[in-house]
């Protein structure tokens, strides 16, 4: 029947969306023991939308928000975590991001399939005031990690100021009351030497 074919394909996604939890970001976790997973990192960004919301100055819809976090790296599942200081990665991270985005989110029944896609197109575009907020939170979640865990990737990878402070630009402009610790951490890293003074 169309109901258990439905149910079905749910299940199906989920069971899928269970591998995210075995992608590995660049990240490490505070207390450096290993790096985090792209599932988590997912769960530790819908938490930041939660607390930070108060500090985003525009009207946003939280709920859609946090959505959106939910969904947007589950096309890593296919084509991997994309490190956002790798350049050559960069370039064909969208082309590989979209067919991981057809295969896994065309698991779904039609409805669900069009809303989760909607979903992650507007995370990629970030025009709308939510997909905005959405990549604020994404910069700043990862922020936070490096910063308690002695530079974390910006150490490991010798990454200088510049390519922090743009990297964090999405947080000036979304979430303003924010970027003056941003900037405050970021001078102190690179006063300790865990991110390079010289662009």
């Amino acid at each position: 029947t169309i109901k258990t074919d439905r149910l079905a394909r749910q299940i199906a996604f989920l069971v899928e969306a269970d591998k995210l939890k075995s992608i590995l970001r660049r990240t490490p976790l505070v207390d450096e023991s290993r790096l985090e997973n792209s599932a988590e990192h997912s769960w530790h960004l819908v938490l930041t939308a939660v607390l930070m919301r108060e500090h985003v100055p525009f009207a946003f819809d939280l709920p859609h928000v946090l959505e959106m976090l939910t969904v947007h790296d589950l096309v890593e599942i296919d084509a991997g975590d994309t490190f956002a200081y790798d350049v050559a990665g960069q370039m064909t991270k969208a082309a590989r991001e979209e067919a991981a985005a057809d295969r896994i989110f065309g698991l779904l029944p039609a409805d669900q399939s069009e809303r989760m896609r909607a979903l992650w197109d507007e995370f990629e575009a970030a025009a709308t005031p939510e997909a905005r907020g959405a990549h604020a939170m994404d910069r700043l979640q990862p922020f936070l990690q490096n910063s308690h865990a002695n530079g974390g990737s910006w150490r490991e990878h010798k990454l200088t100021r510049s390519q922090v402070v743009t990297r964090m630009a999405p947080i000036e402009s979304t979430l303003p009351d924010v970027w003056p610790l941003i900037v405050d951490v970021i001078d102190a890293c690179c006063a300790s030497g865990l991110i390079r003074t010289e662009s």
